[in-house]
């Protein structure tokens, strides 16, 4: 890495600890009460080790195969890996036994999948069941209607721990469509959790959408591009 690129990357992840900063502020949020997800999915270990140095923990991954490779070349580091990609079937076991936590669960099937399969020496697996916000047929997601069906039999489960709910909306034209499937999810968020099962979790805002986020509620907050640039395809 060159001492351009080194920097470049330092001085946007400054940058979005201050736009949250800034969001949380004019949102009338504690201050720290929206993480960062860094989402280095095709970016280097090296890019990773540097915000790790800083002290920066949570990275998102989307590819198991590389992200495995690079949980295992950082493994001294103590950082804490989200799994947020498409969930597939034969890799459940994979994510069960190497994540902290994973944001993309669209089934009770998966779900039940990574229950089962997670290590009895590790914590229960934390999971945020993603809601398709926007009906959109390229996305997975629950709808509305079937989580509602399927999440009782979800919190059951013994080795996951259902923290919250994940969306990714459709990209929106102006600031006040932004808000909109942020708002369903907070809403629903509210509607499902208790004393029992808190969800004390929302994952959603990314680079474009952050600020709508954060007045929305959220408390993670998934950011690749505003801190790496744009993605790099060398896998």
């Amino acid at each position: 890495m060159t001492d351009q690129t080194r920097n470049s990357l330092l001085q946007h992840y400054q940058r979005v600890l201050n736009r949250i900063h800034q969001a949380e502020k004019a949102a009338k949020r504690t201050p720290g009460s929206v993480k960062l997800l860094a989402v280095s999915k095709t970016r280097s270990a090296e890019e990773i080790g540097l915000l790790a140095d800083l002290g920066h923990q949570r990275f998102g991954e989307n590819y198991l195969q590389e992200a495995l490779t690079k949980i295992e070349q950082l493994r001294g580091k103590g950082l804490e890996w989200h799994f947020i990609g498409r969930i597939q079937s034969n890799k459940t076991r994979a994510i069960a036994e190497n994540f902290t936590w994973v944001h993309s669960v669209a089934s009770l099937k998966h779900a039940t999948r990574l229950s089962d399969q997670r290590p009895s020496d590790l914590p229960p697996l934390n999971i945020c069941l993603q809601v398709n916000s926007s009906g959109e047929s390229s996305k997975d997601g629950y709808s509305e209607e079937r989580l509602r069906e399927q999440f009782e039999a979800c919190t059951a489960l013994p080795n996951v721990r259902i923290r919250g709910l994940m969306t990714i909306p459709a990209p929106a034209a102006d600031e006040a469509a932004k808000h909109t499937p942020l708002k369903r999810l907070r809403l629903l968020r509210d509607e499902l959790k208790s004393a029992k099962i808190p969800l004390d979790t929302l994952s959603m805002g990314m680079s474009d959408d952050l600020e709508a986020a954060i007045a929305e509620g959220t408390t993670i907050v998934r950011i690749g591009t505003a801190i790496f640039g744009p993605r790099q395809y060398n896998q």
